[in-house]
């Protein structure tokens, strides 16, 4: 069967991966960024890596709704509060996959969007306030690599715990006494670092954070690039890379069920923000009377009707990559998939067991206490349609959305951990197998139903 005559909307099919989706990061600054990704070095309280949150066996995540960033032990489901550094609060965000995140078409980054490209700024791309580049980045990912050391929760630490920390809350980020450049400083004076640095940059040129930024990027790019999936090969012309339930899913994708108007292009993300009307889990980025409130891309936009706006995921490997939602509100892709369909509906009937959370015994650790009115404030945001699928049709979309895992990524990616890290801390211990998703007592299945 061809792709024209399996498709009537062949046109909305993306471009297949080719060699210059991607840019081709030499093999020295690779295996740097791999040490340098997997080293918690790069932490104020030298506990927690990059990998903690991003591991290559959790889906390029960590497998939780909501992460237990800095002051926490162990990986994915096993990992824990520390008793000596217990953590105020869990990430307020869902850890984001980090897949095909290297490719020149990704213009934007983070849940709301806060790294972009924009010609507008200095060195082309845009940061938060007080987080500017000091140096131009090669790419986005580079950039963006720089500003989790910087965040108390996830791996400076908190004021009081380390010079680090204490320079992030006094504001003081960049120059020759910023928190930035005490990370360099840090890497620098590891001799192993230093030589290998050596090799990139020249034996006399001091190791700069955009240095360690765009190694971070290198690893990432390459460790993450995801093209080898069975859609991959259906878009190259493998006519049987698809199962007939997978082509029908895709057909559904593609049509009827909407999808792709917002999960569009080569790794089905249009890159824009939209309103989902999912619940208000865990502590937010602001306190409410309740619990937590997220307003999304207002945050950076500052205009209110970008409130609870979020930027839309690539689905690349979307199968490996639970809890879905910029909260990670469901564990089960298929719960997540209904939301879509009845977004309303599924807002008023959330109950937390839908997630994944770590435990942690703090006020600001209660993972769902909605306010009524902040409901209805998100209710009303909502951007998206509903729509009506069967039962079958629904099974027939997530039979698609695996063909677009690859199994490269599905067995830990392609390098992995390394050994050993050039600082000699520890590294993260393998993770613990997570649960599998409990169906739960309501998959809102009747609102499928015509």
């Amino acid at each position: 069967m061809s792709l024209q005559a399996s498709l009537s909307l062949a046109a909305d099919l993306p471009a297949a991966v080719t060699h210059e989706t991607f840019p081709t990061p030499g093999t020295t600054s690779v295996l740097l960024g791999r040490d340098l990704f997997f080293d918690p070095i790069l932490s104020g309280n030298r506990n927690i890596s990059c990998a903690t949150c991003h591991h290559p066996s959790l889906g390029s995540a960590d497998g939780m709704s909501l992460a237990l960033g800095e002051g926490g032990l162990g990986l994915g489901a096993a990992r824990s509060a520390d008793p000596a550094n217990i953590p105020p609060r869990l990430i307020p965000r869902n850890a984001p996959a980090l897949f095909n995140l290297g490719a020149r078409e990704i213009t934007t980054l983070f849940h709301d969007g806060r790294v972009s490209r924009d010609d507008s700024t200095r060195f082309g791309i845009r940061m938060p306030e007080g987080f500017a580049l000091e140096r131009p980045a090669p790419t986005l990912l580079a950039a963006q690599a720089l500003l989790p050391l910087m965040s108390h929760d996830e791996m400076a630490g908190q004021p009081g715990e380390n010079p680090v920390a204490d320079a992030v809350a006094a504001g003081e980020i960049r120059g020759l006494h910023g928190a930035w450049q005490m990370l360099a400083a840090r890497v620098e004076a590891t001799p192993e670092y230093r030589r290998r640095f050596d090799a990139i940059l020249g034996p006399n040129e001091p190791v700069h954070i955009s240095d360690i930024g765009r190694a971070l990027a290198n690893f990432i790019a390459y460790e993450f690039r995801s093209s080898d999936s069975p859609f991959d090969a259906y878009l190259l012309g493998q006519s049987d890379a698809l199962s007939p339930r997978q082509i029908a899913g895709m057909t559904l994708f593609y049509g009827k069920a909407q999808c792709s108007s917002c999960h569009s292009g080569t790794f089905q993300t249009d890159q824009k923000f939209h309103a989902l009307g999912l619940p208000p889990l865990g502590p937010g980025k602001t306190r409410g009377l309740y619990g937590g409130e997220d307003h999304g891309r207002s945050y950076v936009t500052g205009d209110t009707t970008d409130s609870y706006r979020f930027r839309t995921p690539s689905l690349r490997n979307v199968t490996l990559t639970a809890p879905y939602g910029h909260n990670g509100a469901y564990t089960r892709l298929e719960d997540m998939v209904r939301h879509h369909l009845a977004p309303a509906e599924m807002l008023a009937r959330y109950t937390p067991n839908r997630a994944r959370l770590p435990q942690l015994s703090s006020p600001e650790a209660d993972p769902y206490r909605p306010d009524p009115r902040e409901l209805a404030r998100i209710e009303a945001a909502i951007d998206i349609a509903p729509v009506t699928l069967t039962d079958p049709e629904v099974a027939a979309i997530l039979d698609f959305l695996k063909s677009l895992e690859d199994p490269v990524m599905a067995g830990g990616g392609r390098l992995g951990p390394p050994p050993r890290v050039p600082s000699g801390l520890p590294l993260d211990p393998a993770p613990a197998p997570l649960p599998t998703p409990a169906a739960g007592p309501d998959l809102l299945a009747a609102l499928a139903r015509p």
